[in-house]
């Protein structure tokens, strides 16, 4: 025998209303689930059990709840799982409709890179992963397909950013998680969302993560009608929890060689002054190598003057800061730079970054913006020209995908371009092929061109990338 549909859920009642002086919306709700006994076994345990047979079953699961929530505030709803908690997520995105976007709504790409599905252009789009805590360039190239549970959680907040949608929709919120990783995906959620003025409504059955999320308005679902509310107001949320379990120390080449690999330069940096690493208990989360200062910077002048030797006993420079991929976009890199500006052993500290335009942490972590370098005219009319070629430039320090470009052009257009470079900016030649010579000619820049395939061209391009790049000058001096 077909067995039919038994369980009809309804809403009984809804209704919303908006207090413009409060700027609060009150949600009033009775929902109810109605069982039917409509098969001979159902049939025949009601009738043993004396629940009748000819009316249906009503179980009321929420019964003129109140709900007041502001715009902008974050809303946590827990209880067991069966008790109601998304029947009650379901009934206000009923009422909200259109206001609101909810992550089973996100039309996901699973083979795509992500750095192809969100933002309307590349430099959107790597705003949007790295304020989420994808800021590896490693993780840029994946297709959602590949990414961790973790990674996807953070991925679907950078596109709950993109909508416009003013309240967003979290069913069964970091359920599948580990719970460290559910703390930062927490965290990152309200920051964000606070950020942009957003009203979250999340719900799961876990009741570790209001520490990181920072509730204003925390909603406990009991089985049956029962329900209890409590609202803070100026909850907030500044630092991660598990940043307080973290120290900084003194440490050495073993830690940053550990960690080099997630940095988008993972190469070898220059002899370091001192190195710092921050760690959980015994686990590796961040590191920070300070250097000796190269004889000419640009910016430097406006702050700093002395000999070479004053500036060797008096100056370090950050070469690398690196923060392991679980532990990003919760400000390990200020309070990494912050708390060890001081240790670095020198009176001065600058820094020379390019990603201190889009994620000022150094900034926050102390230094102060002194200066941005304009790029040679020759090399951006080269970018120019790559990109009418069809190459994307926010992607040009990958050198496979220059590789993958170079193969669909042809070598000679890109050798055209590297020509054009060289006749109009002379000084870049060394940097972008390791010529000898402090000076090297055209002439020779091109025959050492013209040796290479379409591997070596594409490291051209990635080093033509990294010349181009405009840059900001960071400077720190101690107090006393």
């Amino acid at each position: 025998m077909t067995r039919r549909k038994t369980d009809v859920f309804r809403v009984t009642k809804l209704k919303r209303t908006y207090n413009r002086e409060t700027s609060t919306f009150n949600f009033n709700i009775t929902y109810e689930t109605t069982a039917k006994t409509q098969t001979p076994r159902t049939k025949n345990i009601a009738e043993a059990f004396g629940l009748g047979t000819d009316n249906a079953q009503k179980f009321t699961i929420l019964d003129n709840a109140t709900l007041k929530i502001r715009q902008g505030d974050i809303v946590l709803i827990t209880g067991d799982s069966g008790s109601g908690k998304s029947v009650l997520l379901k009934a206000i995105k009923q009422d909200l409709n259109e206001e609101a976007v909810d992550t089973r709504d996100l039309n996901i790409n699973q083979d795509q890179p992500i750095i192809e599905t969100v933002g309307k252009n590349t430099t959107e789009a790597l705003e949007l992963l790295s304020k989420v805590g994808l800021n590896d360039a490693f993780l840029f190239l994946r297709s959602y397909r590949e990414l961790s549970d973790g990674q996807k959680h953070r991925y679907q907040i950078a596109r709950l950013a993109e909508t416009g949608k003013r309240w967003w929709l979290l069913d069964e919120f970091c359920s599948v998680l580990d719970r460290d990783t559910a703390k930062i995906v927490a965290f990152n959620l309200q920051r964000m969302a606070r950020e942009r003025g957003i009203a979250v409504i999340a719900a799961t059955t876990h009741d570790d993560l209001a520490e990181d999320l920072a509730p204003n308005v925390v909603v406990r679902k009991r089985f049956g009608k029962e329900i209890a509310m409590d609202c803070f107001p100026e909850a907030a949320k500044s630092e991660c929890s598990l940043t307080a379990e973290m120290r900084v120390e003194q440490s050495s080449l073993k830690d940053y060689k550990a960690l080099s690999q997630f940095h988008y330069r993972s190469g070898r940096c220059a002899a370091p002054r001192k190195i710092f690493a921050l760690k959980r208990g015994s686990e590796l989360c961040g590191v920070v190598v300070y250097g000796f200062p190269s004889p000419f910077c640009f910016g430097r002048s406006r702050v700093w003057k002395g000999t070479l030797k004053q500036l060797m006993r008096d100056v370090s420079v950050i070469n690398r800061v690196v923060v392991h991929p679980k532990y990003r976009g919760i400000g390990l890199g200020v309070k990494l730079v912050r708390e060890t500006l001081a240790l670095a052993g020198t009176r001065c500290v600058e820094a020379v970054a390019v990603m201190a335009r889009f994620n000022p942490f150094f900034e926050r972590a102390g230094m102060v913006r002194v200066a941005e370098s304009t790029p040679n005219l020759a090399l951006t009319e080269g970018l120019a020209c790559l990109e009418r070629l069809g190459f994307d430039l926010a992607l040009l320090a990958s050198a496979g995908y220059c590789r993958e470009r170079i193969v669909s052009v042809g070598c000679e257009a890109v050798v055209d371009v590297l020509g054009m470079v060289s006749r109009k900016g002379g000084v870049a030649r060394k940097g972008l092929v390791g010529l000898a010579g402090v000076y090297p000619g055209h002439e020779a820049f091109m025959a050492k061109i013209a040796e290479l395939d379409a591997d070596g061209l594409a490291n051209v391009l990635k080093r033509l990338s990294f010349l181009a790049q405009s840059k900001i000058y960071l400077f720190w001096k101690r107090d006393c």
